[in-house]
């Protein structure tokens, strides 16, 4: 029930996302990219650009710029309506960005400090989740002789019966089983919000953090020359690998583990490898969402430890 109802709200936070928004600017079949960054440059974008190339550039495929705010002008409201997804969520993300790139001086910083922020005000919520996954791990044993006890009967009063006592074991060890779908309904959505709004703002595709162009994806920046960007894959698959293995719940056989485990498995690597064609802005984003995630589970697990010591 639970990984079925995690499925359709991936599905359908997939369909709205995708839905979206970010126009890739095209000469032709061909993205038009910048010269200087390698980036594919965004049709649509939300302000102005600054750079006199990228200027240029779109001035030469006809955008007028001239329609569009300067990035510290910038408002929710401006370019007009573009649907509920965009008004409700990238606009917003967009405009947070741009105020707090504003008051640090760089929109690198500013990413990981909204990161940060948003996973804050979302604490007592994820901190749920975590307990929940914790919870479950402490009722294993229970949930492992449920099984076994009705091990090869499928008749429907033996079902009913296995429902009701696995329910039983949920209340005693306080389980919600659909509490992690919460999680996943506020990050599919945060994510792909964060995607679109990097990418159609000039000002953090132009920026640069810590001698790193936020524009760029290590793809690009290897066909330059520019190998350091290896750093940016492999922070994200650590940071990855190790929020999955601490928001793991124990399964409740042999089978569903071995399962468990090649499902985190292969999204690690297709993570991984997405995120060689990622920018570094939304590497940014990855990497600190998900190291959010590693440091509460510690803390989670370092709580629990301690109150069932005393």
């Amino acid at each position: 029930m639970k990984n079925k109802t995690i499925k359709i709200i991936t599905t359908l936070f997939l369909a709205i996302s995708l839905t979206g928004c970010t126009k890739i600017l095209k000469d032709g079949k061909q993205p038009v990219q910048n010269p200087e960054t390698g980036q594919n440059l965004v049709e649509n974008i939300l302000c102005q650009p600054e750079n006199e190339t990228t200027i240029n550039i779109y001035k030469e495929h006809n955008i007028d710029l001239e329609k569009l705010p300067k990035c510290d002008e910038y408002k929710i409201s401006s370019n007009g309506y573009e649907g509920l997804w965009t008004t409700l969520f990238v606009k917003p993300l967009a405009k947070l960005i741009l105020i707090i790139g504003e008051l640090v001086k760089n929109y690198g910083l500013a990413v990981i400090l909204l990161t940060l922020a948003i996973r804050g005000i979302m604490y007592p919520i994820t901190k749920k989740s975590a307990m929940q996954s914790e919870n479950m791990k402490k009722a294993q044993p229970k949930l492992q002789k449920l099984e076994k006890k009705y091990q090869g009967k499928t008749d429907q009063e033996s079902m009913m019966q296995k429902s009701q006592e696995m329910m039983l074991i949920y209340k005693e060890n306080n389980i919600n089983p659909l509490s992690g779908c919460l999680f996943a309904i506020i990050q599919i959505p945060l994510f792909f919000a964060f995607y679109e709004a990097l990418n159609r703002l000039p000002a953090i595709f132009e920026e640069n953090f810590i001698g790193f162009q936020l524009g760029t994806s290590p793809l690009t920046a290897f066909k330059a020359g520019h190998w350091l960007y290896i750093i940016f894959p492999i922070l994200v698959a650590a940071s990855t690998f190790f929020s999955f293995k601490l928001n793991q719940t124990a399964s409740m056989n042999e089978e569903q583990a071995q399962q468990m485990k090649m499902m985190t498995n292969i999204s690690i690597v297709f993570i991984t490898i997405a995120s060689f064609t990622m920018s570094t802005g939304i590497e940014l984003y990855w990497i600190f969402n998900s190291g959010f995630t590693v440091i509460q589970n510690l803390l989670v697990k370092r709580s629990k430890k301690n109150a069932n010591i005393i």
